[in-house]
């Protein structure tokens, strides 16, 4: 492929002819990884870092542990007290995380790696690149290990990476992306508390605590077997093909979990009318509630077309005194009584008697018309930001492919000035 006037192909792909290419060590004056020996943990102290604590591209101080102050100080040695501008690297469990230091107190554990950035390079635009799905690709490449991949920090020091030899030209292109690194935190931080508005409408519509405007009759207690037939599922015999992939859907618990929102639109796998004849699976209408009784109890999707399952059920064909998605919405609050009920020696399930056994208080048709309603209208909100923010997330990945390759380049005035910025922090 003929080049671009301006670019040259080096180890790490096509790059403008002024950026460096060099290996990653050229770029930092210290590497290592946390501590090995075990550490106190106690409520409130220093907080200890693991792979698990490094996320979304920032370190989740909300999930850490934490130690004292004196075993901070007395039983760590430096290369386990991270400083601001440091990237962190998760090297064990969840491969090639990316974090920078802030100005929060930390130590980390083994899990972590911690690179320290010299002067030829921005911290954030090194965070940035490593976090980038070229660079992702090649440290998990080179990860070692038979059972458990590692990152080794003796490899992944010697990984060519592509660098603007100006750190002003590395500080525009971090701070574009950081700037989308903000908005995405933005939306975090409202899809949370939009989560949180939803639990707490939940306790008070699905209780009776608060009551919508114009209802104030009793309501009853309730239950399930009372107000909905209860279904069981079946699996035909996997050994003979033309039971399956028909035009029957065929619901497993994997269907439910994996699914987003309310309604499951579809199943991974089909059997044909054949095959639903030969076993105990049966047919069950759009509506019906399909509530997993086996592995992940209490999980719960509305069916949005026909479907059967298999036997990892006890769906519920709602009365005609039920709303299906304000009892979809009730089941979502009992799944602790249900997995209280569930026994077994291999495997927990709940059985279809215990399963009708499940008391609720049930308000009027009407008025429960109108809280899943509400509710309803909450989740859409949701859905909305949800959907934005992975347009968003998509729109980074895409701006990282071009900025931190050969495809863009920033405009160059302002770069020498930019350079003696501070570096930004996402």
């Amino acid at each position: 492929m003929e080049l671009k006037p301006g670019y040259r192909k080096t180890d790490v792909g096509v790059i403008p002819v002024d950026w460096d290419c060099g290996k990653l060590e050229e770029y930092f004056s210290f590497i290592s990884y946390g501590f090995t020996n075990p550490m106190p943990t106690v409520e409130h102290g220093i907080f200890m870092i693991t792979a698990a604590d490094i996320n979304e591209g920032r370190i989740q101080l909300e999930t850490a542990r934490k130690t004292t102050e004196v075993a901070y100080r007395t039983l760590l040695s430096p290369k386990s007290k991270p400083k601001r501008n440091d990237i962190l690297l998760t090297k064990d469990g969840s491969l090639g995380r990316v974090a920078l230091v802030g100005n929060e107190l930390i130590c980390i554990n083994q899990s972590v790696a911690v690179i320290r950035p010299n002067e030829k390079v921005e911290p954030n635009f090194l965070k940035l690149l490593l976090e980038s799905p070229r660079y992702q690709k090649r440290m998990l490449d080179d990860a070692g290990g038979s059972t458990i991949k590692h990152i080794y920090i003796t490899i992944v020091n010697l990984m060519p990476i592509a660098v603007p030899p100006s750190r002003g030209e590395q500080h525009a292109i971090a701070g574009v992306l950081s700037d989308v690194d903000a908005l995405l935190g933005g939306l975090d931080r409202l899809i949370a508390k939009k989560r949180d508005l939803k639990q707490a409408a939940m306790q008070q519509l699905l209780t009776g605590q608060t009551r919508l405007p114009g209802f104030h009759d009793e309501w009853e207690e309730k239950r399930i077997g009372e107000i909905a037939e209860i279904v069981s599922g079946g699996t035909p015999r996997s050994n003979i093909a033309e039971y399956w992939d028909g035009g029957i859907k065929w619901c497993t618990p994997t269907d439910i979990t994996s699914a987003p929102g309310k309604y499951l639109e579809k199943t991974q796998r089909t059997i044909s009318a054949v095959g639903l004849k030969s076993c105990a699976a049966r047919l069950l209408p759009p509506g019906t509630l399909l509530l997993c009784s086996r592995a992940t109890i209490g999980d719960v999707k509305i069916a949005a077309s026909e479907i059967c399952t298999n036997q990892g059920f006890k769906s519920l064909i709602a009365g005609k005194t039920v709303s299906s998605e304000f009892l979809y919405y009730k089941l979502l609050t009992m799944k602790a009584q249900m997995v209280e009920r569930a026994i077994g020696s291999t495997f927990l399930e709940i059985s279809k008697r215990d399963t009708a056994a499940l008391k609720l208080q049930l308000p009027t048709l009407a008025e429960q018309t109108a809280i899943a309603a509400v509710l309803s209208e909450m989740d859409a909100e949701l859905a909305a930001l949800e959907a934005r923010r992975e347009k968003t997330r998509a729109l980074k990945q895409g701006m990282m492919q071009e900025l931190l390759t050969e495809r863009i380049r920033l405009p160059t005035s302002g770069f020498e000035e930019a350079s003696t910025q501070p570096a930004r922090t996402p």
